[in-house]
Parts: structure tokens; sequence; C-alpha cells
């Protein structure tokens, strides 16, 4: 039997049942590793890339998944799922582009463009991780890709720092010019596009910079919200919008929050903005931070097992500071030559941490006190030698919190945390690292006591 023929047949069918996200998200990466013919059934093995995936896979579509590989062997199938990645995915080099075209020169051509289009090679679907929090957000994103102009126009996508807006944005920019690379398509900031008025008035080339928007296919404006308050950018997006969209033009706008909680926006803009899609796209959860996580580690080709992964996205919250412990970690491993080890990771997810408002940097004596009015104890406890549950969890993150994001030396933390010794800080440390890759109650306790709440 044709292992790949037979998983192809199984998810064809598989993807008549569910999303087209949640099919790119789960099944996308598996693979049919092994069948096992015991005459009066078969054992399926299931290869998945990750544990996140496996783990998903198996708990929610295990039914599905059974019942597509009997239709297709026409016998009763019995599955066993593993992490194992695709071996045809493994061919691939990660870390240098793949080709767009078959044509060199067309591969040129179009990353030209996307320059000129101010639009990141990237930023595409393919590397976007989908999940729950983001799901409606990236099935409209699509569609628009398929059909610009006239499917969700314009489009609205907000939500808090680092939730991935722009690339979303973005990537429907690369696959519009994927399909036609005339398209005139241009990505700009609300900030660029305000400079570029301020620019054309001092000028006197307001006309060029008019005809430079409102003569496009496609316009994308990170941040739309900088226009509000300012009268003669929001008069002038007024009318390039007008145009543009009159022309069947597409326009995607991000936002850090709806139009109609945007302060000073001319309601005739607000109007404009609600007239198509408006969609938000929620914090990543943990399994949404995992793939993240490996896709941008893939993409800087960095070894990442799916242990490390999940450390990383047990500690960062968003895909910002997931972009930015992945950059620290290049550098021990490619400028300094450091393998790529638990402990590292351990090491460097603290650092750089903000803690307390606008980053600012608190004292121990501080973070005691937080701990100890978080959860409700004495600090005398809080030190103290029990080791009731109740008090030695909130004492382990006091000493995480410690460790992570003050770099306190670890002889310093015990001396701190009731004269404890060294290795009894370590334990610690490396218990709720662990704890806050698979616990949410965990990483939400830390997060409110990093800010004080």
């Amino acid at each position: 039997m044709d292992k790949k023929e037979i998983w192809k047949d199984v998810l064809e069918i598989i993807k008549i049942s569910v999303s087209q996200a949640n099919f790119n998200t789960w099944f996308a990466q598996t693979h049919l590793v092994n069948l096992t013919d015991l005459e009066e059934r078969i054992i399926a093995e299931i290869g998945c890339p990750t544990l996140y995936a496996k783990n998903t896979v198996e708990a929610k579509y295990y039914g599905l998944v059974q019942d597509s590989l009997t239709k297709v062997l026409n016998k009763k199938c019995e599955l066993t799922f593993v992490i194992k990645e695709n071996p045809d995915k493994l061919k691939a080099q990660i870390t240098s582009p793949t080709p767009l075209f078959s044509n060199p020169e067309e591969d040129d051509k179009f990353l030209e463009v996307l320059k000129k289009s101010r639009l990141r090679p990237h930023f595409t679907f393919e590397n976007f991780a989908v999940s729950g929090s983001n799901q409606m957000a990236h099935a409209a994103a699509v569609a628009v890709s398929q059909s610009p102009g006239s499917a969700y126009n314009p489009l609205f996508i907000w939500g808090g720092v680092g939730v991935g807006k722009t690339h979303l944005m973005q990537a429907v920019g690369y696959g519009i010019l994927k399909k036609d690379i005339y398209k005139n398509i241009l990505a700009c900031t609300a900030e660029d596009f305000t400079n570029d008025i301020v620019e054309g008035i001092k000028t006197k080339t307001t006309l060029e910079v008019r005809k430079k928007y409102r003569k496009l296919d496609v316009l994308l404006v990170d941040d739309i919200q900088f226009i509000a308050g300012k009268d003669t950018a929001q008069e002038e997006f007024f009318h390039t919008f007008n145009a543009v969209i009159s022309a069947g033009g597409q326009i995607i706008m991000t936002s850090d929050k709806p139009p109609s909680e945007i302060s000073k926006l001319e309601d005739r803009l607000k109007s404009r903005f609600e007239a198509g899609l408006i969609v938000d796209i929620a914090p990543p959860d943990f399994e949404l931070r995992c793939a993240i996580t490996q896709i941008k580690a893939q993409e800087k080709g960095l070894p990442l097992t799916p242990e490390q992964a999940q450390i990383i996205a047990g500690n960062m919250d968003t895909a910002r500071k997931i972009e930015g412990i992945l950059i620290k970690i290049l550098t021990e491993y490619k400028l300094r030559k450091t393998p790529i080890t638990n402990e590292l990771i351990e090491s460097l997810v603290g650092k750089g941490v903000e803690t307390g408002e606008r980053g600012v940097k608190i004292s121990p004596e501080e973070i005691i006190d937080r701990v100890a009015k978080y959860y409700q104890i004495g600090k005398r406890a809080l030190l103290g030698q029990s080791r009731a549950r109740p008090i030695a969890r909130p004492r382990q993150i006091l000493m995480h919190i410690l460790r992570t994001d003050l770099q306190i030396p670890l002889e310093e933390i015990g001396r701190l945390v009731g004269g404890r010794d060294h290795t009894t800080v370590m334990h610690a440390v490396e218990k709720i690292t662990q704890l806050a890759s698979t616990d949410a109650r965990i990483r939400e306790d830390m997060s409110k006591i990093r800010l004080g709440i």
C-alpha cells in the first residue's frame, strides 16, 4: 500500500469535515508513518510535527481520523499518534527562501515588486499560525486575498500588540501579488501617510501624493488610529478611501481598537470603516504561541525541540516577545557557538522582561510584597519553612520571578527567601518554568503579579 496516497485520500475526506483554518493548523503537516495489517484490523501510526499537534489531533479528532482511514482502507482501523516530522518536509531547506517561481529571474522580479509595495517576504499565510484566537481574522484575510475589492471591503483588523495584525494584512498583499504581479499595492503606516501629506503640503506636491495613494488597487494601512485628531490627515484619508473603494480597490486597516473606540476619529471615517468587516485577534493562547515559536524558529534556522518551544511559549505572552527571545538564542547559537539546551533557554527567557508599569524594574522586596498580597498569605509564612502547597507554590513562583525577571543570583535569592540553599532555588525556577508552559493559571498568576494587580 502506498502510504502517501492513502494519507492523501484520508486528508481529502477530513478537509470536508473541518474548516480550512483547522485543517491547515492541525492536519496539513501530519503524515502516515506506518501501517500494520493484523488481518482483522489495521493499526495506523500517524506522525504529527509537535507534541501540541499530537495531543490536539488525538483528543479532538481521533474519531474523524479513524472513520476517514477506515473508509479509505475499507477495514477497521486503530490509531496511534507519534511526534515525527514528515520526511518530505525535512528535505526542504528552511533557512533559505523557497523559490517562488520556476525561473530565477521571475523570482527576483517578484521580490523587487514586494519591496516596492513595502511587503515583507516572510509575512505569508503559510507562515501564519492559526488557532481559535485568530481563526476568523485569518479566514477573512484569505477570502480577501482570493477576491480583493469584493469580499469584505474594507477589512478592519484590530487587537493588542504582537498578535499578528500586520502579518495577516501583509499576507493578503503577498497573496494578491502572487496571483497578479502587476497589481498596484502599497503597505504603509498611518504615520507614513500623514508624513507624506505634510511633506506634500510643504513641497507643493500634494497632487503627486494623492496620485500615489488614490490610484492603488490595494491599500494596506497599519495603525490607522494614529490619524485620529489630525484634521488634514483625516480629510485626505477620507477622500483616498472613497477613491480607492469606488475604483474597485481593496482597503485593509489594522488598529489597536475597533473604530467605535478610537477617540477623535471623525464620524464619517468611523462609518466607512464599519461598512466592511471588523474582526479582532485575541492574544495568542499557549498552543498558538507554541506554533508561532516553531514557525519563527524554522525561519531563523534554529533547531528547537518541542520541549524547548514549550518553555518559550510558556514564558512569552506575545509573538513579538517570542521573536525577541529567539533572536537572543540565535545570537548565542551562531555567534557564540553555544549549544541550544533547556538550561540556556531558561536562563534567557527572563532577561528583558518588563516588570511593573512601563517596564520599570522593581526591587526584590516589592516582588515579595506583591506575591504575599496576591496569594493573601503573610510574608512570614511565605518566607518561612512551611511546605504546604498553598504556601510552597507561591514561594516557588516568587523565586522564579526573582531569578528570571530581576536576574538575581541563586545564592542571593536563597538568602532573601528565608535562607534557602541555591539548589532549592534552582529546583523552584525549573519547576515553575515547566508548569508555566502547561498551566494557564500559573501563567495568569505570574502576569498579574508582574503588573502589580
